[in-house]
């Protein structure tokens, strides 16, 4: 599946790494760097060409963290993701048994901010995302920046059983951000407890991804 990835922020705090990993299936290692386990919260433009204009482009935001496969490679664990189409809610959680909710969401991008805004609807639970960045300069990413960034397969967990899919992407062209308004209880309404501190912050304008199937270990 070709999608693109359009006006994207990266926000990441810090976490215990005890605490974190109470939230991810015992098949998979929670990653860290530097001692620490480490939460995003990405809200997006998605884009799907030659589908339906229901499904075609849609704000998504997701809570995430990183984990090891069984087979000790590196990928994403989503704690929750968040769409403002239904119908690529219901199909994402069908083919990719990825914990998709339904959202009242919009993104409105300029050329110096973006401003995100998420609430979920019924019967998906409570949860809401109120934010506003400040867009910076080109950014040379560093280790970290990879850490968080740099990520080539998914996993999901379905009837006891861990699979996978391959994410193809170049390289993140990553720009400096700075949160301008952040409120938020999505992090927790996604069974993660609420971060502290400042976060990372992470910019970019537009990647093409391609995801392939659902393999099961």
């Amino acid at each position: 599946m070709h999608q693109t990835w359009r006006n994207l922020t990266f926000l990441h705090w810090r976490y215990d790494p005890e605490i974190i990993r109470r939230t991810i299936p015992p098949q998979l290692t929670l990653d860290t760097f530097d001692g620490s386990a480490w939460i995003g919260l990405v809200p997006f433009v998605l884009t799907i060409p030659w589908v339906s204009k229901w499904v075609s482009k849609f704000p998504e935001t997701n809570v995430r963290t990183y984990v090891l496969g069984p087979d000790g490679q590196p990928g994403v664990w989503f704690h929750t993701l968040e769409a403002s189409s239904l119908p690529a809610v219901l199909a994402a959680r069908a083919w990719y048994k990825l914990p998709y909710r339904w959202a009242s969401m919009s993104v409105n991008a300029g050329p110096q901010s973006v401003e995100y805004r998420s609430t979920r609807k019924a019967p998906f639970g409570k949860g809401t995302t109120d934010l506003a960045i400040e867009v910076g300069n080109r950014r040379e990413t560093q280790d970290l920046d990879n850490f968080l960034t740099a990520r080539y397969r998914l996993y999901t967990f379905h009837k006891g059983r861990v699979a996978c899919a391959q994410i193809e992407h170049e390289p993140w062209p990553l720009q400096h951000a700075r949160v301008l308004r952040l409120n938020e209880n999505l992090i927790l309404n996604s069974g993660v407890p609420v971060p502290t501190g400042e976060p990372l912050v992470h910019f970019s304008r537009e990647l093409q991804v391609s995801a392939g199937q659902l393999k099961w270990f």
